[in-house]
């Protein structure tokens, strides 16, 4: 047999437990009756110079009978083979002198032993092989080869240590080998779940920016689109500053675009844009072009002049963007809005506090019922969805609703010393840890 074979039958025999048995129950039995048959004191030594008596055979077949089930029921087997054992010894008195007596049958109790060890646990274990033999080495002594301190009676004891032993070591590697495959697959399994949690982070992130890029622009290009077309006959020249504006927002959108959709590049494709993420910086180009479009916006923002976190700075950007562009989406061109950025807080945790007021109409913004502003179904909600992570990504809090003397509050308020990590415990969703938004 070579290798290849061998290693096929291993396999078989691990995946068919049961036919393992019953091999090793066919070797019991023969070596059983070998030793049965076999003189090694007493008399003329040597093999067949013991007579083989029919009760030997049929317990002999009985005990190795039993063995085939000692996985399923190894207590069980245990107590049937020595009772079995008990009952050869017992009957042997009468078939054999003292002289000739033998306990070859001992050797299932062996097997039984090392397998109650392999299947129990380590106190089971020695306490079963401790009844096992002060009940049963007596009884051998006693009814055994006499006189009863020969070397046969007294290697059963040894046997049985040994099977205990056996057992247990067994029973314990398998046991190392089990917890190191399982820390392993829980390992694999961990891994694989932090993947697909930053791919999951990592898409609803683009696609946020996406849509703040994509919401803001393409509302500046159609409120023009409708100027444009509503003076194209009677004003030819406000038309074609309308149009100018159309060229502008549209450029921008698709350099914000090529910049976000850079990220997903893999590392043998042209270098990504190189250009820095807008932030307050900027801010007065944004407001500048709503007021292009007609809509009237008062900035206050003392802290955009100041240097600010990265995250923090695109973040406040993100959040007057598009509150500006609900403003104009749902309140109208008419409107007017007041945008604040200031620093709050001492130097241990300051804060950057961001609110964008209006005076539009609330209705148009949070549906029939009041209560759609605080599920963030305000539009399409993907939006006000955006500050509330954005706000939760940073540690902030962020709120929205009607104002008392009427129009609509956006206010978002950003640690400026962000946590590296910030965790919901569990069970707590984390817009009630971070505050609620829209």
């Amino acid at each position: 047999m070579n290798p290849e074979q061998g290693a096929g039958a291993r396999q078989w025999l691990r995946v068919h437990p049961l036919a393992l048995d019953a091999l090793i129950a066919a070797a019991v039995f023969v070596v059983v009756i070998v030793a049965s048959v076999t003189m090694s004191a007493g008399g003329t030594p040597g093999f067949g110079k013991r007579e083989l008596p029919a009760h030997t055979v049929v317990l002999t077949m009985l005990a190795c009978a039993a063995l085939v089930a000692r996985r399923r029921a190894p207590m069980t087997v245990l107590a049937l083979v020595s009772a079995i054992s008990v009952l050869e010894l017992l009957l042997g008195t009468q078939s054999h002198p003292p002289s000739e007596r033998h306990a070859s049958l001992a050797m299932t109790v062996v097997i039984a032993v090392f397998t109650v060890a392999m299947r129990t646990d380590r106190h089971t274990t020695f306490r079963v092989a401790a009844v096992t033999v002060a009940a049963f080495i007596p009884v051998t002594m006693l009814l055994g080869a006499q006189p009863w301190y020969t070397s046969e009676n007294l290697g059963t004891v040894a046997w049985l240590g040994l099977a205990a032993t056996l057992g247990e070591a067994v029973r314990t590697r398998r046991a190392i080998v089990d917890a190191i495959r399982e820390r392993a697959e829980r390992a694999e399994r961990t891994r694989e779940e932090e993947a697909r949690r930053r791919v999951a982070e990592e898409r609803l992130r683009i696609a946020r920016e996406l849509h703040d890029v994509v919401a803001h622009h393409i509302a500046l290009v159609n409120v023009q689109a409708g100027v444009a077309a509503h003076v194209m006959d009677t004003r030819p020249d406000q038309a074609k500053e309308a149009l100018g504006h159309i060229r502008q927002a549209s450029r921008r959108a698709l350099g914000e675009l090529q910049s976000t959709v850079g990220l997903l590049r893999q590392q043998d494709e042209p270098i990504a844009p190189t250009e820095p993420a807008r932030g307050l910086a900027v801010l007065e180009e944004l407001v500048d072009g709503f007021t292009r479009a007609g809509m009237s916006v008062a900035v206050h923002a003392p802290a955009a002049e100041a240097s600010l976190p990265s995250a923090v700075d695109l973040a406040a950007y993100r959040v007057v963007q598009e509150a500006l562009t609900n403003v104009h989406k749902h309140a109208g061109a008419e409107s007017s809005a007041r945008v604040r950025i200031v620093r709050r807080g001492v130097a241990v945790d300051p804060v950057l506090d961001i609110v964008v007021e209006d005076d539009g109409p609330v209705p148009e913004r949070v549906g029939a019922a009041p209560a759609a502003a605080l599920n963030g179904s305000l539009g399409s909600g993907h939006g006000l969805t955006g500050m509330r992570e954005r706000a939760v990504a940073l540690g902030g809090t962020c709120e929205t609703g009607p104002r008392d003397g009427g129009g609509f509050r956006v206010r978002v308020t950003l640690p400026l010393n962000p946590p590296r990590a910030a965790e919901p415990e569990a069970g707590e969703p984390a817009a009630r840890r971070a505050g609620w938004c829209g």
